[in-house]
């Protein structure tokens, strides 16, 4: 093989380092941020944070000091100088009690000295803890019900076979039959007293197979004689697919009641939950923290970073000044490579700062009327129209509108909640997804709950409006708002 060399130009896209950084920081939400500012900082350091209001602090502290060296805060005499200018308080200060006798330090301090006094109670117990699960929940109160070994496993066995809505996920027989391969003499009627017991704990209802059941068990807490008791253990024990379908012409004639008197039964009925294990929370509440604000000032709109996620980084001066240009020790290199890193990321957040900041300012600025009138006046936008706007890419604007959040008077809302699809209208205009949403929601908040609007009303009345728009999208649109059909809509009362 006869070996040549060959020369060939051509161009090719290369993404450097410092390109990739800041590609990287662009896209991070602002929880993402905070943890990788922090994992730099713990890395890197040669970077630091720039707190301007603690280094103010240090130093009128340091100046403080240097005047009380200078003054004397009592006359020559022993007693308070009359200048009250002069004045001073010294660095110790006497007190008439000792801090023992004002505070209760048990349980405070070393782990040793709880250990000795023998009091482990909990320092922060007036403080919001761990919520409850639903199981622990339950738990608890079987510990308190005093029961013989044997049923203690049953109502634990049961328990455990409860899901989160408070329903039991096997049979009644199915538990038995789990429980007798470990005790023969467990007989089916003592698991069925203890899911009894079970099924009047708070929440009462759970360990139930089904809603019906879960209804009647607790309307049978009511007292005798509440009016229609009667009639509605009847409904959910008989026909209670028949009111989730809202058939309510066949259980007039089922139950032989009035259209007044079955909407008593069915208020009685709504006073019932049919998914107990929701009201024990899980979950803790999850805040969601704006990357921007935007607020009315003197009738024009203004946007702000949020300097919460966007601390100031600077260069930590003390190390970078042990730097040496002509040294190529290992020390030396190490230093420099990190100082290099500092500012390539101090330059790759202040760049993503900059970005964030100029797509909101171009987003309020097109959809100032949301802003002042809300859903209904939201203006169709695309990604395009912002990129274009600020001659940047749209996958760039992809990059800073995901996960990003901005606070408005209308509530934190995600940046990407103000691009939507669109849609035409009769003067040749166009309309945004969002606003035809909200107009549907409004519709439906207001029709008559005897008569519900059909969504080829629904198509008519938008259509009245000027807006064009097919009934399949009105029903698309519908079922993202999470609203039934008007069939389920129908209500008596």
């Amino acid at each position: 093989m006869k070996q040549n060399l060959q020369l060939r130009i051509g161009q090719s896209l290369t993404m450097t380092p410092q390109l990739q950084q800041a590609i990287k920081l662009l896209q991070l939400s602002s929880l993402e941020l905070q943890a990788e500012i922090q994992q730099t900082l713990d890395q890197n350091p040669l970077l630091d944070q720039d707190d301007d209001l603690g280094e103010v602090t240090v130093l009128d502290f340091d100046n403080a000091r240097d005047n009380e060296d200078s003054t004397d805060y009592r006359n020559d005499g022993g007693g308070i100088a009359e200048n009250r200018a002069e004045q001073r308080l010294p660095d110790d200060l006497g007190v008439d009690a000792s801090w023992e006798n004002i505070y209760d330090t048990q349980g405070s301090g070393s782990t040793a000295s709880s250990n000795q006094s023998g009091d482990y109670r909990d320092l922060f117990e007036n403080q919001a803890g761990s919520e409850d699960s639903l199981k622990s929940h339950l738990i608890w109160q079987l510990d308190c019900s005093h029961l013989s070994p044997t049923d203690y496993e049953i109502g634990l066995a049961i328990i455990d076979a409860i899901d989160d809505r408070g329903y039991l996920t096997e049979s009644i027989e199915e538990v038995h039959y789990g429980l007798a391969r470990q005790y023969d003499s467990i007989e089916l009627d003592e698991v069925v007293a203890v899911q009894h017991l079970v099924q009047r704990f708070d929440p009462v209802g759970v360990a139930s197979s089904s809603p019906s059941e879960c209804m009647r068990i607790q309307l049978s807490q009511y007292d005798p004689q509440t009016p229609h008791l009667a009639k509605a253990k009847v409904l959910v024990d008989k026909y209670l697919e028949y009111l989730a379908a809202n058939d309510f012409a066949l259980l007039k004639r089922r139950l032989q009641a009035s259209e007044e008197e079955l909407g008593e039964i069915i208020r009685l009925i709504q006073t019932t939950n049919p998914h107990p294990g929701h009201s024990i929370s899980q979950n803790h509440a999850e805040y969601v923290v704006p990357d921007v604000y935007v607020s009315k000032h003197s009738g024009e709109w203004r946007v702000s970073i949020n300097r919460e996620h966007a601390p100031r980084l600077r260069v930590n001066d003390e190390y970078a000044s042990l730097i040496k240009r002509n040294d190529s020790s290992d020390q030396n290199t190490y230093l420099k490579d990190h100082l290099q890193e500092a500012r390539w990321f101090i330059k790759s957040l202040q760049s993503r700062n900059d970005t964030l900041l100029r797509v909101a300012k171009a987003i309020v600025e097109r959809q100032h009327a949301f802003l002042e009138y809300g859903d209904e006046a939201m203006q169709p936008m695309v990604l395009r129209d912002i990129a274009e706007l600020l001659e940047m890419h749209e996958s760039t604007i992809s990059r800073v509108t995901a996960h990003k959040y901005m606070h408005t008077p209308r509530g934190i809302v995600e940046f990407r909640f103000f691009f939507s699809s669109h849609v035409g209208t009769a003067d040749g205009g166009e309309c945004s997804a969002t606003a035809i949403r909200a107009i549907i929601r409004k519709l439906v908040a207001a029709e008559n709950q005897g008569k519900p609007l059909s969504d080829s009303k629904i198509t008519k009345f938008l259509g009245d409006q000027g807006i064009n728009v097919a009934r399949r999208t009105v029903a698309k649109y519908r079922e993202a708002l999470n609203i039934p059909p008007s069939n389920e809509r129908k209500r008596l009362f």
